[in-house]
């Protein structure tokens, strides 16, 4: 599972870090809240442990932000002066919190209490590595797309493009987003590389790419894959 540190001191989250990595989870790091939403947009994270006071961003926006649009776990992190912000941070959404300075065995195993009761209440679901939408599907196993149940004969880069968007079936990537997770490089300019990939896998897969039903675009934002 991923899990994203937010705090503005480095030597925290590298020791929690540690701790997790040591248990087998995923960590990514993020040094205040702007940094921590931003992970969102190239990451599926299961769990945050959020600071409360750090520069750019406050831990309390950020949940808010981050709440806007995900269920996910969320602890604090909140030193003994913060008892204020630490009842309005769980009163906005955060589900637990710890106080600084914390044992790292004490943050651990609220972590999996956490992770526990995300997965016992069903809001977490394992990518199964087949993606639905309608008639659409992609089967990242025998690396297939169908739609009505025909084969899609695509490029290896369509398919990348196809994945990601199915595999986030209702979630908007930017055109930035969609060529730094398919091309694995920074992005430059990438529009026109972009579209034209976009439009040879509408004519694959929608009977009418002109009204596309699954590949749909979001005027001044990027593409997205309509939730069927």
């Amino acid at each position: 599972m991923n899990i994203l540190v937010c705090d503005d001191e480095k030597e925290i989250v590298d020791a929690i870090e540690i701790y997790l990595r040591n248990d087998g989870y995923t960590v990514f790091k993020a040094y205040n809240g702007a940094e921590a939403i931003e992970v969102f947009s190239r990451a599926e994270i299961q769990l945050v442990i959020m600071d409360i006071m750090m520069p750019v961003m406050d831990g309390i926006r950020a949940t808010m932000k981050i709440r806007e649009k995900y269920n996910i776990p969320v602890l604090m992190l909140s030193a003994k002066s913060e008892d204020t912000d630490k009842i309005l941070g769980l009163n906005l959404g955060a589900d637990d919190y710890v106080t600084k300075p914390f044992n790292p065995l004490e943050l651990l195993a609220r972590v999996k209490s956490l992770l526990r009761r995300y997965v016992s209440l069903g809001s977490f679901v394992p990518k199964t590595g087949v993606y639905k939408s309608g008639g659409l599907v992609v089967d990242d196993t025998a690396k297939e797309v169908r739609v009505d149940s025909e084969p899609v004969r695509l490029t290896p880069v369509e398919y990348k493009i196809i994945k990601l968007l199915c595999e986030n079936a209702g979630r908007v990537f930017s055109i930035d987003q969609i060529y730094e997770q398919v091309w694995n490089e920074p992005s430059f300019s990438p529009e026109n590389t972009v579209a034209v990939h976009i439009r040879r896998i509408r004519e694959k897969i929608e009977i009418n790419p002109k009204e596309p039903k699954y590949l749909k675009v979001v005027w001044g934002i990027g593409y997205k894959i309509e939730k069927l």
